[in-house]
């Protein structure tokens, strides 16, 4: 296969690693703005950017080794009103993807489901091969060891309730097995997603793990919302104080460091920022959807009114591959769905304000 646009790996190693978006900017002599990555709309929050900032003047210090006071903040921020109960729950991680690694690790072998969509984030299934897992498709009937699934669905845009999502695990999770619920998208939801999430479920949580001894663990990248994907921020919940220890105990020390707890100590204090988040992203996102839509109407829009990203089906290879070959070389860089995913006729991108989407409808005009 020709390398071009859609099937470019960049700097991955296509042959050890599995490829992620959010590269092509910076080979970019016009970079506008990048639509390829599924960050918030309103960039990196100033307040906690500045924080950021000033914390390089304690970085000749270690960061401190239990992650405080940031991890509490983020327990406030999860919990507000049982944080002091919760945060021993909690661990944060370099990204997602070091805690990823980190429960799958310790996860009962076996086998391996995904969640039921047509394709989700990868990380899951590089590190349950890594591992050995015996790997099941999306839509298996049978149950694993251990699944995974992301909800909200990056990139497809499906989602699951509470109760969908319950009756799901019960379904596809052996005894004594693990669950891995990727929320990281869930916090766009509204500001009432923590009913909506399973952070909120401690007794249901408990009551699985006494009963069928299956461990339910919520997993978050914090990098998307507060559009911080340098600095590699993610936690997760476990299903006890034990599994929080036992993550602990393998996870490298001094894992998150000096300006990653800054930011994250400050940053889950801007009420305002969210606000804003919850307000327009639904709005630009309509708008952007209704826009393309009149350019082309055959294309195919997926995805919850609340999500950052819009996931299209174009219909065609060659017109995902044309669109994403023109909205590079406009400095507006989309998300193929050929690499990582396999989907050569869908692309994905981000919600942006309505300026940055004018620069892409115009270049698209040539598809």
């Amino acid at each position: 296969m020709p390398t071009n646009a859609a099937t470019n790996n960049g700097p991955w190693d296509a042959k050890l690693q599995q490829f992620h978006g959010g590269q092509d900017w910076a080979h970019l002599d016009n970079f506008v703005e990048d639509f390829s990555v599924t960050t918030n709309a309103f960039g990196m929050p100033e307040a906690a950017k500045l924080t950021a900032i000033h914390s390089i003047d304690h970085s000749h210090h270690y960061p401190p080794a239990d992650q405080e006071p940031a991890k509490s903040s983020l327990a406030r921020f999860l919990w507000p009103a049982e944080y002091l109960d919760e945060r021993n729950r909690l661990i944060l991680g370099n990204g997602a993807s070091e805690l990823i690694d980190l429960v799958i690790r310790m996860a009962p072998s076996g086998v391996w489901k995904p969640g039921p969509f047509l394709t989700q984030y990868k990380e899951y299934e590089r590190s349950a091969r890594n591992n050995n897992f015996t790997m099941l498709p999306e839509g298996s009937p049978d149950k694993a060891n251990v699944v995974c699934l992301v909800n909200p669905c990056n990139p497809t845009g499906d989602y699951l309730e509470l109760p969908e999502l319950k009756q799901w695990i019960t379904e596809n999770v052996l005894p004594g097995g693990y669950a891995i619920i990727d929320e990281s998208m869930q916090p766009w939801h509204s500001p009432e997603f923590r009913h909506h999430s399973l952070v909120g479920e401690r007794e249901y949580v408990e009551a699985l793990y006494k009963e069928q001894g299956i461990s339910v663990f919520v997993m978050h990248s914090w990098t998307k919302l507060w559009c911080c994907t340098g600095l590699r921020l993610g936690s997760v919940v476990c299903p006890t104080t034990e599994h929080m220890r036992a993550i602990k105990k393998a996870q490298v020390p001094w894992s998150v460091n000096t300006v990653a707890l800054a930011f994250l100590d400050a940053v889950v204090r801007d009420t305002e920022y969210l606000d804003n988040t919850w307000t327009m992203t639904p709005v630009w996102r309509k708008l952007t959807i209704d826009r393309i839509a009149e350019m082309f109407p055959s294309w195919v829009f997926y995805g919850r009114e609340f999500l950052s990203w819009i996931w299209v089906d174009t219909g065609s290879e060659e017109v995902a591959e044309r669109a994403v070959e023109l909205a590079k070389k406009a400095g507006v860089p989309v998300r193929s769905g050929r690499p990582g995913y396999n989907l050569p006729t869908f692309v994905r991108l981000a919600v942006r304000e309505p300026s940055k989407v004018d620069v892409l409808l115009a270049a698209w005009k040539a598809v």
